[in-house]
């Protein structure tokens, strides 16, 4: 028996993640983990669930399984918000004004700088010595 689910992808910085939305009981699960124990800093269970509040969805009506590789706390925080909010367009064609208003369709392009030759990083100069 299979169980219908929508999916998004979503990526920022290096992290990956791959989040499904199902109908169910309101469990959201990161990496076989729950929500609060994946991401316990305060501020990114309420971005990550920006778009749900965005389109006026109800949490409890949905279960949410979200698999996240790479990157940092930071970076997967953003890629499953993106993720969701892709998994909630293909929910409902409806909440893509909501979501593109909201500025949560839009993946953020920023990514690391390459070094450059004679430098320490991408633009950290070695210290300078008069003698």
């Amino acid at each position: 028996m299979s169980v219908q689910y929508f999916e998004g992808v979503g990526r920022r910085k290096e992290s990956t993640s791959r989040v499904r939305l199902m109908s169910g009981t309101g469990v959201f699960t990161v990496n076989e983990r729950p929500l609060e124990d994946y991401f316990p800093r305060t501020g990114d269970i309420d971005a990550i669930l920006s778009p749900m509040g965005a389109t006026g969805q109800d949490r409890q009506s949905y279960d949410i399984t979200a698999t996240v590789n790479g990157g940092g706390i930071s970076g997967q925080t953003d890629s499953v918000k993106l993720g969701l909010a892709r998994a909630l367009v293909k929910l409902n064609g409806d909440n893509t004004t909501l979501l593109r208003k909201a500025g949560l369709l839009t993946r953020d392009p920023r990514i690391k700088e390459r070094k450059k030759p004679g430098l320490k990083r991408a633009r950290k100069a070695p210290t300078y010595t008069k003698r």
